[in-house]
């Protein structure tokens, strides 16, 4: 997986579990990956040091990683996703049993059952 990736993956966990960060971890987070700012501009900023700002984004990565492992809110949100387009795709191939099947699927996943 190159460096892409791995930011593409951050990005989507942060945005499911990055209101679990502190308003400080978001900044820094916010500033590195989205503002692409470097780990110097970002510690001048908030008058830390580089080490501070480094330290304190991999504990960001580890957080996010952490909850996404006990929580599973993006895997479960990708199954959701993946259910739906087999039912839109079901319904567009006018296959109203298959559907209602996929469906009815959906929904006992989405209660636990």
């Amino acid at each position: 997986m190159n460096e892409l990736e791995k930011n593409e993956i951050l990005g989507d966990l942060y945005a499911y579990y990055g209101r679990l960060l502190t308003r400080s971890q978001q900044n820094y987070f916010e500033d590195y990956y989205y503002n692409d700012l470097s780990l110097g501009e970002i510690a001048a900023n908030h008058h830390v040091s580089r080490q501070a700002v480094y330290d304190n984004l991999r504990r960001c990565r580890k957080l996010l990683k952490n909850y996404e492992d006990n929580l599973h809110m993006k895997r479960d949100y990708n199954k959701i996703e993946l259910n739906l387009d087999q039912v839109i795709s079901a319904i567009k191939k006018d296959n109203p049993n298959e559907a209602l099947e996929l469906s009815t699927n959906l929904l006992k996943q989405l209660r636990g059952e």
